[in-house]
């Protein structure tokens, strides 16, 4: 009985510990939810934006919970606007705004991600 209940506590702790780490975005997610939006961005931006584009913006701001999370999505917008030949920087920097989403930085390659609370 007693090393079931060290077995559950162990288990337990394991869990809460990992948790966080778990619920953590990374660029993969980010990458995943803003692929709709890579055509509209090689784009001149004219028209609206398309609309399962801007689900994947409103998926990744509601995913940043934490300073950490914002950071962590900043510096993925970053990677991709410089790994991503084509994309026009204007476009991406207004499509937030375009779908009606205010986030708390621009997406942008210049944007110092660190600052970012």
């Amino acid at each position: 009985m007693a090393s079931s209940l060290k077995l559950v506590c162990v288990l337990v702790f394991c869990m809460v510990m990992t948790a966080p780490m778990a619920l953590a975005v990374d660029c993969n997610q980010v990458t995943s939810e803003l692929a709709p939006c890579y055509g509209y961005l090689m784009s001149n931006g004219e028209g609206p934006a398309p609309a399962d584009c801007c689900s994947g913006i409103q998926a990744v701001n509601n995913a940043a919970q934490t300073t950490a999370d914002r950071q962590q999505i900043c510096q993925c917008f970053k990677n991709a606007a410089q790994s991503a030949s084509g994309i026009n920087t204007n476009t991406a920097a207004q499509l937030p705004s375009k779908c009606g989403i205010t986030i708390p930085y621009q997406m942008s390659a210049s944007t110092n991600c660190s600052s970012i609370q």
